[in-house]
């Protein structure tokens, strides 16, 4: 009995329960890699805009409020970002995405999570989260906050049923050191200019430079026709029922909760030292 107790509890060795989870998890998403690149080629034909890396954003006329107003957005980031050490790593919503990012040098503060605003971090950005109820079919929208220095290594997109809008807010000095690659096109952020990607063709990042990079991302429902927009609609609500959807909602929620209870820490120590 004690030979085969130490043998279950020896280090390195994973309970069987969790190695099946991983492996089913494993499985999982290669089955649904392999669904997606299927259904790729359809939602691509069934597009209303061009299948390409970059999407002229003249297409979208509801974006032109965000370029309109960004200085008020990129306000509420710099806001948002004094209080940096709360903001969770990508890898912490998405364990999924851990593979791309390290430690803390991609931060995300979220506020919308899969079609629906988060309370709490919308208090923190009103107006942007007020402005990004007016696009059509919002899905996810966060401030994405890079550290100097740091690589997002080549990777790609879930679906063709969003695209996706950077928006740059606050922007290194050397910008052109500052830059994304989708597909075989390279393109630099501007402070106050927005693009528009498809992140299902491949895509990295590099932020060579001494500064932090802060933009506001977010991605909208793909104008399709209605073949297409049925079978991303049944796509999407199929991705709800796994854990790529529920883990990072969990973690969602968690960490809403935790930075709104710094920020209202910050803005008591505020108070009390207005008080002085």
């Amino acid at each position: 009995m004690a030979d085969t107790a130490t043998r279950a509890d020896a280090p390195g060795k994973a309970p069987k329960p969790a190695k099946r989870k991983r492996t089913l998890r494993r499985r999982i998403i290669r089955a649904g890699k392999s669904l997606t690149r299927r259904l790729a080629s359809y939602q691509a034909a069934q597009s209303r805009v061009p299948d390409a890396p970059f999407v002229d954003k003249e297409l979208f006329p509801f974006l032109q409020e965000l370029e309109e107003r960004w200085e008020e957005i990129a306000a509420e980031a710099r806001a948002v970002v004094k209080l940096r050490d709360h903001i969770p790593n990508i890898q912490d919503i998405s364990p999924d995405q851990a593979n791309i990012a390290t430690a803390s040098n991609w931060k995300t503060f979220f506020l919308y999570g899969f079609g629906t605003p988060l309370g709490h971090n919308s208090v923190q950005a009103p107006v942007t989260t007020e402005i990004l109820s007016r696009v059509p079919g919002i899905q996810t929208a966060f401030f994405s906050i890079l550290a100097p220095g740091y690589h997002i290594p080549a990777h790609t997109g879930i679906t063709k049923a969003v695209l996706r809008v950077h928006l740059g807010l606050i922007i290194p000095r050397e910008r052109e050191k500052c830059r994304i690659r989708v597909g075989d096109q390279i393109k630099a952020w501007q402070e106050g200019k927005l693009f528009v990607l498809d992140d299902t063709y491949e895509h990295e990042v590099w932020n060579d430079t001494e500064d932090e990079r802060v933009i506001l991302l977010f991605d909208f429902d793909r104008p399709m026709r209605f073949g297409g927009r049925l079978v991303s609609k049944l796509f999407l609500q199929l991705m709800k029922l796994t854990a790529f959807y529920q883990e990072p909602k969990k973690n969602l929620r968690d960490a809403e909760g935790r930075f709104a209870a710094a920020a209202q820490r910050a803005n008591e120590n505020m108070e009390k030292l207005a008080d002085l």
